[in-house]
């Protein structure tokens, strides 16, 4: 961790240390403050919160939402779950290796964009679906996907896509 960033999480864990289940709110707090738990302040927090290590990186590779690494720059998440699968969404994941070369919990080398199954974004009358930096994309099809990634990709590869 950087100086700072060991700034933050001091400054988090002496705020909320002392509240009854404070782990999850700490947890958030920090991935909130530096867009992910680095794993250097695992000790800090089992320290600050009287548990192990172990409970620690039990809880955060527990709920799929907790970064343990720097976010990429744009993050698509598509649909997996059983009507988007229906509908199509196992040829927009192919559609997304072969755009991409990279799978599922992938990310590109660059870090500008990470792809992530989710197994339902409550749009199922309207899928196949995906959210895109937090957005939600509808009845996707490959030219949509192609549309959003086109722009993403350009900066991957200095605009060769």
């Amino acid at each position: 961790m950087t100086p700072d960033q060991h700034a933050v999480v001091a400054r988090i864990l002496s705020a909320r240390q002392q509240e009854p289940g404070a782990l999850l709110p700490i947890l958030h707090d920090i991935q909130d403050q530096l867009g992910y738990i680095p794993e250097t302040a695992i000790a800090d927090i089992a320290f600050a919160m009287n548990r192990s290590k172990a409970e620690i990186h039990g809880v955060i590779s527990f709920y799929h939402d907790f970064k343990m690494s720097p976010p990429a720059a744009h993050e698509l998440r598509l649909c997996r779950a059983e009507a988007c699968q229906s509908m199509g969404s196992d040829a927009l994941a192919a559609h997304v290796h072969a755009c991409t070369g990279i799978d599922e919990h992938g990310q590109t080398a660059d870090g500008q964009l990470a792809v992530r199954p989710v197994y339902c974004l409550g749009a199922c009358a309207t899928s196949p679906a995906m959210l895109v930096d937090g957005q939600l994309h509808a009845r996707v099809t490959k030219e949509a996907l192609d549309a959003v990634l086109q722009p993403i990709l350009n900066k991957t590869t200095g605009g060769a896509a």
